[in-house]
């Protein structure tokens, strides 16, 4: 799954550039909404980002492609890798990382993904 994000002066620190933390947000809905679409039926959650480094700077104007494969199912939980690019700079990486959920019941508890 594929999705596209404009990046407004909102989402800028006091430097002029995007904030790391809106990056890490916009990750991890992207790769809910692509779980949520492979697992119609289950309640995901995050429960990792494997890790968090950010490859180049990012100014306002920026269109981003933030590109969910999956990676791995297993019983309980599926990890996403998810890839960020700059449109304008020749469709370069800036960003990635796994995101893994896990499918929890009303109380919290993991429950299987596939039923």
């Amino acid at each position: 799954m594929e999705t596209h994000r404009l990046v407004l002066r909102g989402d800028l620190n006091h430097y002029g550039f995007l904030f790391g933390g809106r990056l890490l947000a916009w990750v991890d809905e992207a790769s809910w909404i692509a779980a949520s679409m492979d697992f119609p039926q289950s309640q995901l959650v995050t429960v990792a980002m494997d890790r968090v480094e950010f490859h180049h700077s990012v100014r306002e104007g920026t269109i981003l492609r933030i590109s969910c494969k999956q990676e791995r199912e297993g019983t309980t939980s599926v990890t996403y890798a998810v890839e960020v690019y700059d449109e304008r700079m020749g469709g370069g990486s800036i960003f990635s990382t796994n995101v893994t959920f896990v499918n929890v019941d009303g109380d919290g508890k993991k429950r299987a993904l596939r039923d």
